[in-house]
């Protein structure tokens, strides 16, 4: 029973990523009809802001401290982080600790100008373009972001620790009754499953209870219609685009200490997140979470030794497996609308 438990806990974990991203892509998709293979770049830009902010706080000079010396008696060359020396040794240390907390609010105004700038200059223009026409154009947009990213950082992972109340695990066997140690899970895995719930919770309270959120709701049912009551629906989806690359970046800042931010994660993580979408249903934004957390519970439970010795390489193949599945049956996904994918 706790092996049971413990893949959910790993598969919600999985899920909380696949459905962030996935969101983002529903989101674009249904308001604006754009598939947009460069989403994936847009997570990954976030896991780096994340290696930038921890960068730009260890920046550091070199002084000379009188009071320690070498092996050879010389005075010591002791590093300094900046940020210690204007806010004090303390302050400045918890700073450089809590610089993934710290990436994430910077990441707010970065990511929604990439994303209005995406938007503005590039995607606007093949709105009425065929979906291959803008699967070709993100696609090249995701390799240019992921070369000019390994240029800049190097294609070496780079680990970006989380805060250090949270680098510990936590014991979940015995917070539901089950002897202390049987089911341990590191602390930050569940700190991004909470992230992932409210962020997903707060995009959807947006929308559901703010007059724009209508109006985009609105938009993605009938877009013309919307238009012809005189309101600027162009300018709403071009907010939407930034609001979807904000829960991208989002989403790979608080991934970076999970997953070291390397070059090509982008690409590793947007195959599987259309995946997810399509299975959820091509515009359903609900699809997109429920299929996420699904299918990262799938996967989850298909790594393990158990099921892998009767069925191995499945844990490889089960989400394309399920898909397949999915689409023979229902086309349209689980909660895609009626006549998307169905032509």
């Amino acid at each position: 029973m706790d092996a049971i438990i413990l893949q959910i806990l790993n598969g919600l974990d999985k899920g909380s990523a696949y459905s962030l991203i996935a969101l983002g892509l529903t989101l674009i998709f249904g308001t604006l009809g754009v598939v947009n293979f460069a989403h994936g770049a847009l997570f990954m830009l976030g896991a780096f802001c994340a290696v930038t902010v921890q960068r730009l706080l260890n920046l550091s000079y070199v002084s000379v401290d009188p009071t320690r010396k070498d092996f050879l008696g010389n005075p010591m060359k002791v590093e300094t982080p900046y940020v210690e020396h204007w806010f004090g040794p303390e302050f400045g240390a918890t700073l450089i600790a809590w610089s993934v907390p710290i990436a994430l609010i910077f990441s707010i105004p970065v990511m929604a100008f990439v994303g209005w700038a995406m938007e503005r200059g590039l995607i606007k223009h093949f709105y009425k373009r065929p979906h291959a026409d803008q699967i070709l154009v993100t696609f090249g947009l995701a390799i240019v972001i992921q070369e000019l990213v390994k240029h800049y950082f190097g294609a070496n992972p780079i680990p970006v620790p989380p805060p250090p109340m949270f680098q510990g695990s936590f014991d979940f066997g015995a917070l539901i009754g089950f002897d202390p140690g049987t089911i341990i899970y590191p602390d930050w895995r569940l700190v991004y499953f909470c992230f992932a719930v409210v962020v997903i919770g707060s995009v959807f309270a947006f929308l559901q209870f703010t007059t724009f959120g209508m109006v985009v709701r609105a938009g993605m049912a009938d877009r013309e219609t919307v238009g012809l009551l005189g309101i600027n629906i162009d300018k709403r989806f071009t907010i939407t685009f930034a609001l979807a690359a904000v829960v991208a970046g989002m989403a790979g800042v608080m991934y970076a200490p999970i997953n070291s931010p390397n070059y090509h994660m982008g690409m590793d993580f947007l195959v599987l997140s259309f995946v997810v979408v399509v299975v959820g249903g091509m515009g359903s934004l609900p699809g997109a979470v429920a299929a996420g957390f699904m299918l990262g519970i799938l996967e989850s439970f298909a790594s393990m030794n158990e099921v892998k010795s009767v069925l191995p390489g499945i844990d490889q193949i089960i989400i394309y497996l399920v898909a397949i599945i999915v689409l023979l049956a229902r086309p349209r996904g689980l909660m895609g609308r009626k006549g998307v994918m169905e032509e």
